[in-house]
């Protein structure tokens, strides 16, 4: 990825549903927890990537459903499609390489004639995989005699069962393995392998991610079945894999402390940041730190206390300005002053605050450009701010540094996430 010039001191590869998110917790606070220690201590040196079964559109609307970050790297359709970046760019050498000894229209044909076969939504249906529901007592016998039969046809298929009812007909140089293995064999070739690459799971659709050599392995607590007796048949005696005592991406936070990876103490999980310290600061976990603060001000999770604006005031220049995406300006202190009357104004409601795409660029001995997404939940409304912020180091003229200074602060809106109430004031 061009965004890091280094190799990536960790490289997460993630399954999405009942992986990364979790879909019996309703305030999703797994997930938040993942996003807050992501975005606080690795996003700056490190890459996400999304490996999921979902097509393009079911993954968007899945982000518009959930909090989830925007990765570095997409892969989905189990593995026949490559993108990068917020702008999810097509990979066009995966594509070639896919096109080798696949004819979608005999797959169509032969597959027309299995009855147990129901075909899957036109969303999922994508040029390098056909996709069917099938019963779980009948799964393995048409696996087995679909890939006798495009067999004879000349055809080099991959079958893939997962979830209890999904079956995936793919390229067999595809799925959510070979896209990882490919993806690896591209950063050696470019000089920037991973430091440590972490693949997470929970069905049958991920067990090729874990067959990649080297990597380090979790199945989250809730895997399936089938992604357990691989691991079973497969994988028992592997050190580097991992079943996880906690679910989804509570597991994924779990592995990345078993195996020593980094930092695994979320900043949602820290209560008191008052002696809060940190080895390696970045300026990714102050702009989260600050955030978070605001939301447990306005969810009354804290006091009600002059100590506690006096901390936010002392983290802005009293001079300091931010300008709302109305265009109004207000200064950074006023601003902190009208959180007065906001006390509590959302305890007992769902609302949450978020940050997506942490970036610091350092612009002179002891200033950062800081560039973020901010993120609200209100209910069912759901409101982004595209924010830059320039700060300032109070000690040091380093990134490492403990304390910084707001100095300024501008936010525009990003399309269709616009709020409701124009007048309202956010930082």
């Amino acid at each position: 990825m061009d965004r890091l010039n280094a190799p990536a001191r960790l490289m997460i590869v993630s399954d999405l549903d009942h992986t990364m998110v979790d879909h019996h917790d309703p305030d999703n606070l797994s997930l938040l927890r993942f996003n807050a220690l992501w975005e606080a201590n690795y996003r700056h040196d490190s890459l996400l990537v999304f490996s999921t079964g979902r097509s393009r559109t079911l993954y968007k609307q899945l982000r518009k459903e959930k909090p989830l970050l925007t990765p570095d790297i997409t892969i989905m359709s189990v593995g026949t499609e490559i993108t990068y970046g917020k702008s999810m760019v097509p990979d066009e050498s995966w594509v070639e390489y896919l096109n080798q000894k696949w004819d979608r229209s005999a797959v169509l044909e032969e597959t027309s004639k299995f009855l147990e076969l129901t075909p899957q939504s036109e969303t999922e249906q994508r040029p390098h995989k056909v996709s069917f529901y099938v019963k779980k007592d009948k799964a393995q016998e048409v696996m087995k005699a679909l890939g006798e039969i495009l067999e004879k046809r000349g055809l080099d298929v991959k079958i893939i069962y997962s979830g209890g009812v999904d079956l995936d007909i793919l390229p067999q140089g595809a799925g959510k393995g070979q896209a990882l293995a490919y993806l690896l064999k591209k950063f050696n070739s470019e000089g920037k392998p991973p430091t440590n690459t972490l693949v997470c799971g929970d069905s049958g659709n991920d067990a090729e991610l874990f067959s990649i050599p080297g990597v380090h392995g979790v199945m989250v607590s809730n895997a399936q079945e089938e992604l357990l007796l691989w691991h079973a048949e497969h994988a028992k005696h592997n050190p580097k894999i991992i079943h996880a005592r906690e679910r989804c991406a509570a597991g994924i936070i779990e592995a990345i402390g078993h195996f020593k990876l980094g930092l695994n103490s979320s900043p949602r999980d820290i209560t008191d940041f008052t002696n809060y310290k940190l080895e390696n600061f970045n300026l990714g976990n102050e702009i989260v730190k600050f955030y978070l603060l605001y939301e447990r001000w306005r969810r009354a999770e804290v006091d009600n206390s002059a100590t506690y604006v006096a901390s936010l005031k002392a983290a802005c220049n009293p001079s300091g300005v931010i300008i709302h995406p109305s265009g109004a300006d207000v200064s950074l202190h006023s601003c902190i002053d009208s959180l007065g009357k906001c006390y509590g104004d959302k305890h007992g409601k769902p609302y949450r605050v978020w940050i997506d795409q942490v970036s610091a660029k350092n612009i002179s001995a002891n200033a950062f450009l800081v560039t973020f997404d901010k993120w609200e939940l209100s209910g069912e409304e759901r409101q982004c701010c595209i924010t830059t912020a320039l700060l300032t180091s109070k000690e040091t003229k380093s990134l490492n540094c403990s304390s910084y200074s707001w100095e300024h602060v501008h936010q525009t809106w990003l399309d269709g996430y616009v709020a409701a109430d124009h007048a309202v004031l956010l930082f």
